[in-house]
């Protein structure tokens, strides 16, 4: 599992999919949280602008990434 710093208390969804890599722009963030691809904590998440703590895990196309705080 891969760890993504953010320097914030927290993260917004589709910026936190950039962030880590999974995805390559904002567009393609939005289609993949729409179309339910995405998994917050282990839940299907479908909110781009779902807001991202530290200690919670997104899961996307076989990858998992855990948020941290600085």
């Amino acid at each position: 599992m891969e760890t993504v710093t953010i320097k914030n208390e927290f993260i917004k969804l589709g910026q936190a999919l950039k962030l880590a890599g999974l995805v390559s722009n904002g567009v393609d963030a939005k289609f993949v949280i729409q179309d339910g691809k995405v998994l917050l904590n282990g839940e299907v998440e479908t909110r781009r602008g779902k807001k991202v703590y530290s200690g919670d895990v997104i899961e996307f196309n076989g990858s998992q990434v855990k948020i941290v705080n600085e």
